[in-house]
């Protein structure tokens, strides 16, 4: 049953590209000349997939009388649309390709886990690593601050971060921001992983166990894939959206 779980999870391993030079953050070391070399083509993979389903999904596209492919899509995009309006109030047509985009990636991602994997040293669940959730959570958090600038002006950007009632506090706020979005999709994911792992130690400790570990183990890769996974990308785009809405505050009033 081994090989359908993937292998122990936060096994990431660095290679090298111009040697082993990194930055000694005292609570994490910063490589800042190595790849993760399993989660590069892990990534690259989620990446294809997406870009395949998004081009077939616009070869369906037809006017008149929708397929219920494009009835459900219309439907999905509407609902982003709508949230956006809600929560943003402006900009609908520039944050919605980012929004959903970073949320049909995400999915792809977390729904490629339900294979197996494992036996595959190279392919491995590309948000179980942190390098990927932050660099993507790093993005967001630069394309919403330029999106601040762009807003606000200088001036005002830098004036939104000395409101009441603690400004070195509402600063440590919008710098976190990266860290729990990332945290939040590399935590849930890593611990379905930690989960699957551990179910198929159970059959190398009971070889007995193995038709209930198998059970088990197909489960919880049913709820955590395609529940769990679905979740973390809808909250990960919810959160995108809402950074954008926070970009805005107090705009309108003025």
């Amino acid at each position: 049953m081994t090989f359908l779980a993937a292998s122990p999870p936060g096994t990431h391993p660095l290679t090298p590209i111009c040697g082993d030079g990194y930055l000694n953050l005292q609570v994490i070391k910063f490589y800042y000349c190595a790849v993760t070399v399993d989660t590069l083509v892990s990534s690259a993979v989620a990446i294809i997939v997406t870009l395949a389903i998004g081009f077939f999904v616009a070869s369906r596209l037809r006017p008149g009388v929708p397929s219920k492919l494009q009835m459900v899509l219309e439907f999905l995009v509407s609902y982003v649309r709508d949230l956006i309006g809600e929560t943003v109030g402006a900009d609908v047509g520039f944050i919605l390709p980012i929004a959903a985009t970073a949320g049909l990636y995400i999915f792809v991602a977390n729904w490629l886990d339900f294979f197996p994997l494992g036996g595959i040293t190279v392919l491995k669940p590309a948000n179980s690593d942190l390098n990927q959730t932050l660099a993507m959570a790093l993005v967001v958090f630069l394309v919403v601050e330029g999106y601040a600038i762009r807003v606000r002006g200088i001036g005002g950007y830098l004036k939104h971060f000395m409101r009441p009632p603690f400004p070195p506090l509402t600063i440590i706020e919008e710098i976190v921001k990266p860290v729990t979005l990332s945290l939040r999709l590399f935590g849930n994911i890593f611990a379905g992983l930690l989960m699957v792992y551990l179910i198929t130690l159970v059959v190398d400790s009971i070889p007995a166990a193995l038709p209930l570990s198998a059970i088990a183990l197909i489960a919880w890769k049913f709820f955590d894939v395609f529940f769990v996974g679905t979740i973390q990308a809808f909250i990960f785009m919810l959160l995108t959206i809402i950074y954008f809405g926070q970009a805005r505050e107090g705009l309108e009033s003025h």
